[in-house]
């Protein structure tokens, strides 16, 4: 039976609290439920409130500059943030030494990890060089997407049915095969009309704010602030928050120059990661080599799962130092596509007649 034949029941919002924490705490603001990913640390990160009391604007604002920052930082410290996180490239040898003999899976975001970061959503289109790369890949290993973007949105910039992809921040699953690719999880079906109520609300509030947009990615929600200007950022972190106080069954996370309202479930992509690790019966497997390449804080919740299961490799995608939960980075799309290309060319030496079929899920 392939994967294809194979639909998993959705999970509702009871089943998906219950499984093990990925590491975001939740915590609630008055009518609306808000996410921290990390402590502040050196080079930024987002401060947690205390449950139960009113959740200021400010904390929106400074996680807005902690996550895009706008001076490189001192050679000394970029130095030794280097050797803390190195170059997958310059490491490249030794990232082959530990894959040897094992199976890998490749998890990787969208945005700013296989297509450049861009002032127009819409506009985020991979080239055809990193399609090619990305489909070479996919012909040896696993591979999935695994991406903020609403499913269906993020397959018409990739075109490539042999992936596995995790839209909606892992919350919208889907398998190998056709356009109408099998359903594999939908943990937060049920917030849908939820959901699409507050897009409508969150359009009409922030119509005012020049360059802001509001995308809806199905399971999710973004707020996009990169052609706003940035004293009109706290006006509209405060438009969000007015509007998601009439829906406390959703949150409010940020990532690179976007506010993500997503369902309060205890949900990211690091559990998209351990549930498609599950799915393909590679989650106890000494074998097995899962890497997560990503460039946003969104991604830090794959890190964490990866670095937790002590077998895996997280690669931050990132010109300046971040706090960050990966072992290795690259600078940009291009360091990427260049470390696709190593990766194929070392396990057709290994393996010369390798090709790979979609893993059967079990």
């Amino acid at each position: 039976m392939t994967n294809q034949d194979v639909v998993f029941p959705d999970m509702g919002i009871a089943a998906a609290a219950a499984l093990p924490a990925a590491g975001r705490t939740l915590f609630v603001c008055r009518g609306a439920a808000g996410a921290v990913s990390s402590l502040r640390g050196k080079y930024g990160g987002l401060a947690a409130h205390a449950p139960g009391r009113p959740c200021p604007t400010s904390w929106v604002v400074d996680a807005i500059r902690a996550s895009s920052p706008t001076r490189c930082p001192p050679v000394d410290d970029y130095a030794a943030w280097m050797r803390k996180h190195p170059s997958a490239l310059d490491s490249f040898d030794h990232i082959a030494a530990v894959a040897k003999g094992k199976k890998i899976v490749m998890f990787m975001d969208y945005d700013g990890t296989l297509s450049p970061i861009v002032t127009d959503p819409d506009m985020a289109f991979m080239s055809a060089e990193m399609r090619s790369a990305v489909r070479n890949v996919a012909m040896l290993f696993p591979t999935a997407i695994v991406t903020g973007r609403c499913l269906d949105k993020v397959y018409s910039f990739v075109g490539l049915s042999e992936l596995y992809y995790a839209g909606s921040h892992g919350m919208d699953i889907k398998g190998p095969g056709s356009k109408d690719k099998t359903v594999l999880l939908q943990p937060a079906r049920e917030f849908l009309p939820v959901i699409n109520k507050a897009y409508r609300a969150l359009l009409e509030k922030t119509k005012a704010t020049q360059g802001a947009r509001v995308e809806n990615n199905k399971f999710c929600l973004s707020v996009h602030f990169r052609c706003v200007d940035e004293k009109s950022w706290s006006p509209l972190a405060e438009q969000v928050k007015a509007v998601l106080r009439d829906y406390p069954e959703l949150k409010l996370t940020e990532g690179r120059k976007v506010l993500e309202i997503r369902p309060s479930i205890m949900w990211d992509k690091g559990r998209a990661v351990e549930f498609l690790l599950k799915s393909l019966a590679f989650d106890d497997r000494g074998d097995v080599l899962p890497v997560y390449v990503g460039d946003d804080r969104t991604d830090e919740d794959a890190f964490k799962v990866l670095r937790k299961r002590v077998q895996g490799l997280g690669i931050l995608v990132s010109k300046r130092p971040k706090e960050t939960d990966a072992s290795y980075s690259l600078k940009d799309p291009t360091e990427v596509m260049e470390f696709l290309h190593r990766l194929v060319q070392w396990k057709r030496r290994q393996s010369p007649s390798a090709t790979m079929r979609p893993m059967p899920l079990q």
